[in-house]
């Protein structure tokens, strides 16, 4: 009983940071995610004055970021779409999310890896680990913008669809190469024993199975989600399935049947929400508010979690290898998006000028980034300065991309 009130005070404990975060950016008129940073960093330094220990460990934070916080945010994202205009664009959304994700990845890889120059402190793999990251696109401010401008619903879904998908596909790109990383590590600490084989055509057929297995997955449960919702035909108990499905269909999928839960979350989310669509006026009509809470909810957690342990080392020690990935996630950024947007109007509709300028500067790192590298093992001898790397970019994306994109949305009339 002591450990469960414990972790209930632990969790208490960064939900009032969240709420405190909240208020400073209400206060300061900043956004939501930069306030609660400010609060987790707050929260921080009032630990050692109240001798209080949240609980929180890096060898515990990956199944907290995977089991508990993406689940949500996933789904969340996934409920927001409206299913008529997402099939409009599925096309572009796809191409981005896939051909796109994989140029921005080994872009920032590459030039992180010749950028930093050390092989030996800051390998490949660990260049193409920070690739998979940074190339998660979460422009949630720009969305909001767009909602409060009441700009077209096609420029909405368009950013928010391809930043979801591109999402699901960085956790899954992610996986494999963290799962490289573990193989380089084992295969170096080897000591006289066989390393087990590793080809290309064991890679790809990994990232099929784990990918599809997802599909496949999420697909099952949508089903399964919108034939319960409709058999109960009552407001608390669908919104109660729908949560309980966010978690589960992950938990599924990563734990029993050993494929992607990103993906299973995201395609039960698209498939339950299109099933459901004549209900979302009905008993699913406070499906948008609740979700939105709960998203709102576990990224302020998120970025309380990054305030706690961001350090000031960080910038001492690691400014230029955050400079060398700020400009690296930037134009790698900028240069996937001009590369694919050409080819998308042979799967969709073309995409304007305007449009394409909008994703590429709007392509924010946030919520995805941070949890992604804080579920990073500490036993990778590289992961702190992984981690520097991305809290730069984040803050990069906080203070100058997110304060200078409502002025760009308004010079392009969008």
């Amino acid at each position: 009983m002591s450990d469960v009130v414990t972790i209930v005070g632990q969790g208490l404990y960064l939900a009032l940071a969240a709420v405190i975060g909240l208020g400073i950016a209400r206060i300061l008129r900043i956004d939501n995610t930069l306030g609660c940073l400010i609060a987790g960093v707050l929260a921080a330094l009032l630990l050692p004055v109240i001798e209080y220990d949240t609980g929180l460990r890096a060898t515990s934070l990956r199944e907290l970021v995977f089991f508990v916080i993406l689940p949500v945010l996933i789904f969340e994202s996934a409920w927001q779409l409206e299913p008529k205009i997402l099939k409009r664009w599925i096309g572009p959304i796809l191409l981005f999310s896939t051909l796109g994700l994989v140029v921005c990845a080994f872009l920032i890889a590459a030039i992180t890896y010749y950028g930093i120059g050390h092989p030996q402190g800051f390998p490949w793999v660990a260049a193409l680990l920070t690739g998979a990251i940074l190339a998660a696109t979460d422009p949630v401010s720009i969305v909001n913008l767009l909602r409060r401008g009441q700009s077209g619903q096609d420029v909405v879904t368009l950013i928010e669809g391809e930043s979801l998908f591109n999402d699901a596909a960085a956790v899954v790109f992610y996986s494999l190469m963290l799962g490289l990383a573990t193989y380089s590590l084992m295969e170096g600490s080897a000591m006289g024993t066989e390393a087990p084989s590793l080809s290309a055509g064991s890679v790809a057929l990994y990232f099929c199975m784990i990918f599809f297995g997802g599909v496949a997955c999420g697909l099952v449960f949508g089903l399964v989600t919108t034939l319960i919702i409709l058999f109960l035909r009552s407001p608390s108990a669908a919104l109660m399935t729908l949560v309980i499905a966010a978690f589960s269909s992950f938990y599924l999928a990563e734990s029993v049947l050993k494929v992607s839960g990103i993906i299973s979350v995201m395609v039960c989310a698209i498939v339950a929400r299109s099933c459901l669509r004549r209900q979302s006026k009905t008993y699913l009509a406070d499906a948008e508010p609740t979700w939105e809470w709960l998203g709102l909810l576990f990224t302020a957690i998120i970025f309380v979690i990054m305030g706690l342990v961001i350090t000031f080392e960080m910038f001492t020690h690691q400014w230029l290898a955050m400079l060398i990935a700020t400009a690296a996630a930037l134009g790698s950024r900028a240069l996937s998006v001009v590369l694919i947007a050409p080819l998308t109007r042979f799967v969709g509709p073309p995409i304007p000028k305007s449009w394409r300028l909008l994703m590429s500067w709007g392509g924010l790192r946030s919520v995805i980034a941070v949890a992604l590298v804080l579920s990073l093992p500490v036993e990778l001898p590289y992961w702190w300065t992984i981690q520097s790397m991305v809290f730069g970019v984040v803050l990069f994306s906080l203070l100058v991309q997110g304060t200078t994109s409502a002025r760009l949305i308004k010079k392009l009339q969008l």
